[in-house]
């Protein structure tokens, strides 16, 4: 990908900030050696997350064996710090796409990651969080929620609302496994529709969390949450929801101060009917006039496409504002962000051999975008990207294999 590339189509710059970011760099390669744990590893977990803080400093976690690493970056990533280890002993780590450490900010300036650690049966696992009050020295991770058993609490969305409280949001099997039980018991006549979704608050800026409490029943299993603070400040969670009988459309829950989910709206209405799981979660922000802005990944149609759309709060509608669809055929795990009146939606294709970054923007909240532009390519593995802002100023978010972390201004 040419660096001076210009995007004569958005009428703007399309400006890379990259970073080669250790698995081709000699310094990245030192911090290694240097860290306890980090051997090599069989399969590449590329799941990372980005996030600008306050003060304007990108901040960027990654995974490396059983680690977590965070970077630091005061120039929109063309440079970074050396990395700070957010696990001082080593765990199991999920850093697929769809289950990727995450990165937030407490009012009272510490810094929070979370992150799923794996259990021992397949797809179970907890959450955990580690809170670094300097930014740089965490403290011993936690598990967030007070259930144990050894079951999914997975997927997990981190969110720090308006008057700083910190929720986390996640997938779980609890009610599935007994609902099981119900059934083997012969107690219970009807399967449970796939998961549910627990949520867990902290009023002291993720030091302790208060007891989980459910926000839904019947979620799908195994795709990404996604959260926004709502326009009054309420917590917004959004997550791929099984409406009877199997139909995955999306489903979004304001939260109560209290933890306490006030009524399921559902969000998406494309009657996608299909008994598994499609692995691709949806993406939310509000922007400044309150608008609810959203992408997902749907079948409609006889074909399966990802979708733009606006979601109207407390309208019993079938249909959602502006639905369109994103991109081409190919076009997989979308993500977006709000800068102003300004919406920045990226995305994923691949052909077979390379996958493609593509982006396309709004400057009118979403009301018209403007032709797609493609940001840059990669022939090895890859994660999924990511959209942030920072004022005005939108930004994507993307690592390789081969390439490490880029980081685009979309300006």
């Amino acid at each position: 990908m040419n660096r001076n590339r210009r995007n004569s189509r958005f009428g703007a710059t399309v400006s890379l900030a990259a970073l080669f970011f250790g698995l081709a760099g000699a310094a990245f390669a030192a911090d290694m050696a240097a860290t306890p744990g980090m051997g090599k590893k069989a399969k590449v977990e590329l799941g990372s997350s980005a996030a600008f803080e306050p003060g304007g400093s990108l901040l960027a976690v990654t995974q490396q064996g059983e680690h977590l690493l965070l970077y630091r970056s005061s120039d929109e990533g063309a440079n970074w710090s050396a990395p700070v280890v957010v696990n001082a002993q080593p765990e199991a780590i999920s850093a697929d796409g769809e289950n990727r450490p995450k990165i937030a900010f407490a009012h009272d300036g510490g810094v929070l990651v979370s992150w799923t650690k794996p259990l021992g049966k397949p797809n179970t696992g907890e959450i955990r969080l580690a809170r670094a009050d300097d930014g740089e020295h965490f403290s011993a991770p936690i598990t967030v929620h007070r259930d144990r058993a050894e079951i999914t609490h997975r997927f997990e969305s981190m969110l720090v609302a308006p008057d700083g409280r910190v929720l986390l949001a996640w997938i779980d099997k609890r009610d599935l496994e007994q609902a099981k039980a119900a059934k083997a018991a012969k107690e219970a006549k009807e399967a449970y529709r796939g998961a549910a979704i627990y949520a867990a608050v902290s009023t002291d800026g993720g030091r302790s969390f208060q007891p989980e409490r459910k926000l839904a029943d019947h979620s799908c299993e195994c795709c990404r949450l996604t959260s926004a603070n709502d326009a009054d400040g309420t917590p917004l969670f959004m997550w791929r929801h099984v409406f009877a009988p199997n139909e995955r459309d999306h489903a979004i829950v304001r939260v109560k101060p209290d933890g306490s989910p006030e009524a399921l709206q559902r969000a998406t209405f494309d009657r996608w009917k299909i008994d598994g799981c499609p692995h691709h979660g949806p993406s939310l922000a509000v922007d400044a006039a309150g608008v609810r802005h959203a992408v997902w990944f749907n079948r409609k149609d006889g074909e399966s496409r990802v979708f733009y759309g606006r979601l109207e709060p407390g309208k019993e509608e079938t249909t959602v504002a502006g639905q369109r669809t994103v991109g081409g055929a190919r076009a997989e795990h979308a993500d977006l962000a709000v800068a102003g009146r300004r919406v920045a939606v990226v995305w994923k294709e691949f052909d077979g051999e390379r996958a493609r970054i593509w982006a396309e923007m709004s400057d009118d909240g979403g009301l018209t975008f403007r032709a797609p532009q493609m940001l840059a390519d990669s022939a090895g593995s890859s994660d999924q990207p990511r959209a942030l802002a920072r004022g005005a100023t939108p930004y994507v978010f993307w690592r390789t294999e081969r390439e490490g972390m880029r980081v685009f201004s979309l300006r």
